[in-house]
């Protein structure tokens, strides 16, 4: 991965910053996308630290469609090609359908599935005129099964996973890779709770999903992984 260039939204903490390090070690190029500019100036002080080769922070709001524009342009302003997008960003309310408000239905939407769809048709054009590059997708095992008190959550994960499905299709013979990363319980701040709390001692870190993302990046050009599912021992699939 030296060298390569490497967008990775929500990289301001969790499993974004984790991906964000898997790939600075690796001495990648990277792009950290996110709307809070102090933690990703945090997160660059340490991909910096770790071995990144150059670090570029943007200031980005993915659900809307003018501000992804400019992130695109600044990330091929600097570094001329876009080899590797990582959508990380995400939200999640978990609640009752008949408690979940209109606001947080749209939330989800606008972010997990509008925002991720900016983002990869962003990355499209540079891709295909380069004929290489692997949109990685940072979905739930949710996108496969559903839950109680998610509905919302599950709905946009399966709209990630028909929606990767198809691009797959679209873009695999041009020589653009498209990779879905479905963790099951992860320890984060997701959905505002707590890391590390006590009853997530045996749920995966945030470094065993970036591990899983390099794994399928960093693939010969050849080798395509469509879909990575993860989850702790102690998850039940």
């Amino acid at each position: 991965m030296k060298d390569k260039v490497v967008v990775i939204t929500g990289a301001s903490r969790g499993i974004g910053e984790s991906i964000a390090l898997a790939f600075a070690k690796e001495k990648a190029k990277l792009v950290l996308v996110a709307r809070n500019p102090e933690d990703l100036e945090r997160v660059r002080g340490r991909a910096m630290e770790a071995g990144a080769e150059d670090v570029l922070t943007v200031t980005t709001d993915i659900s809307k469609e003018e501000e992804v524009e400019v992130m695109v342009e600044v990330t091929l302003s600097r570094f001329g090609r876009i080899d590797v997008l990582v959508n990380n960003a995400g939200v999640g309310y978990f609640k009752s359908v008949k408690e979940t408000t209109l606001k947080e239905w749209q939330t989800m939407f606008d972010i997990n599935v509008t925002g991720l769809f900016l983002c990869s048709r962003g990355v499209l054009q540079p891709m295909l005129e380069q004929g290489s590059g692997h949109i990685l997708n940072i979905s739930s095992d949710v996108g496969r099964r559903t839950i109680a008190g998610g509905a919302g959550y599950c709905a946009t994960k399966f709209a990630v996973q028909g929606f990767a499905d198809s691009l797959r299709k679209e873009v695999q013979s041009k020589g653009v890779k498209v990779t879905n990363v479905l963790p099951g319980m992860t320890d984060t701040y997701f959905a505002n709770s707590e890391q590390g709390a006590a009853h997530k001692a045996d749920w995966l870190q945030a470094e065993d999903i970036a591990r899983a993302v390099l794994y399928a990046a960093s693939q010969p050009e050849g080798v395509l992984v469509d879909d990575i599912t993860i989850h702790p021992m102690v998850q039940e699939y």
